[in-house]
């Protein structure tokens, strides 16, 4: 869900999102009322402005989209690059599922029990930083799949990539239920925070109390949680420069958000790992 100046819409853009916003009640009504508001953009979209208008209409972009955007990125719609909301699915169906997918879902116990499972029988170093022991444990293994940060790697020799970074203010209310759903993003530019997650809801919890955590997006700087690379046209060209870097690389894999400097969702991790482990052959 999305909340704007204190009305309630359903994420991602699809039949009831239309409805809320122009009570059209017809995909063929609200497909005229996004064609009339797209007109605007004459040209190829060249910025995540443009291509929010063209895929969905101004007021949807107003409402759903700037704010909200804006806040993540701490950058103008128009600095950003179009591919940040092309991943989005836009429906002309009376249907609110994140994902076009037909199976959708959260391992049972979440992430934590899932990643404690795969590392069962595994020898594991916690609070290690790999690159200051990075001759030591090289002779540890023929091969290396590194998932920290691609330009940290390489001592930041063509200098540092940026990202954004985000800071979690949790807090334990007295209640079983305190927004119903897992996702409400707050689109407004004036809250400062750009969504709640209350986490129960990922797996229908019953416990007596809630938790939720508000997310406040902040600039990263060297030595903070690096969170999401910012895929400009600055980044990506210094980014291609550490990739150059890691090709010549034999025994090092390069996987993951951070090394890879891309955005993925879940999905998208897991098939990316198992990608590299069948190159490797383990």
């Amino acid at each position: 869900m999305a909340v704007y100046q204190g009305k309630m819409y359903n994420l991602p853009f699809n039949m009831n999102t239309f409805y809320q916003l122009w009570q059209v009640k017809t995909p063929q009504e609200a497909k005229q009322k996004i064609m009339e508001q797209r007109q605007a953009i004459v040209r190829q979209p060249k910025n995540l402005e443009d291509q929010a208008i063209s895929l969905v209409g101004r007021d949807v972009y107003n409402v759903l989209i700037k704010g909200y955007t804006e806040k993540q990125w701490g950058r103008s719609c128009r600095e950003l690059p179009a591919e940040i909301i092309r991943r989005l699915p836009v429906r002309f169906t009376f249907d609110n599922n994140y994902f076009n997918d037909p199976y959708q879902g959260i391992p049972e116990g979440g992430y934590t029990s899932l990643i404690t499972n795969l590392l069962e029988g595994v020898q594991c170093h916690l609070n290690v930083d790999f690159l200051k022991e990075r001759e030591t444990l090289s002779k540890l293994a023929n091969n290396i799949v590194f998932t920290g940060p691609i330009d940290a790697f390489f001592d930041y020799c063509y200098g540092a990539l940026e990202y954004r970074s985000v800071r979690f203010e949790k807090e334990v209310l007295d209640c079983e239920n305190y927004q119903g759903v897992a996702v409400v993003n707050y689109t407004d530019r004036c809250v400062p925070y750009t969504r709640i997650i209350e986490h129960k809801h990922f797996e229908y919890g019953t416990q007596p109390k809630t938790v939720i955590s508000r997310e406040y997006p902040e600039e990263w700087k060297r030595g903070a949680e690096p969170y999401y690379p910012i895929n400009d046209a600055k980044n990506s060209e210094l980014y291609q420069k550490y990739e150059r870097l890691a090709q010549e690389l034999g025994n090092v894999h390069f996987c993951g958000r951070l090394a890879t400097y891309k955005y993925y969702d879940m999905d998208r991790v897991v098939d990316e790992a198992l990608s590299v482990v069948s190159k490797l052959n383990v």
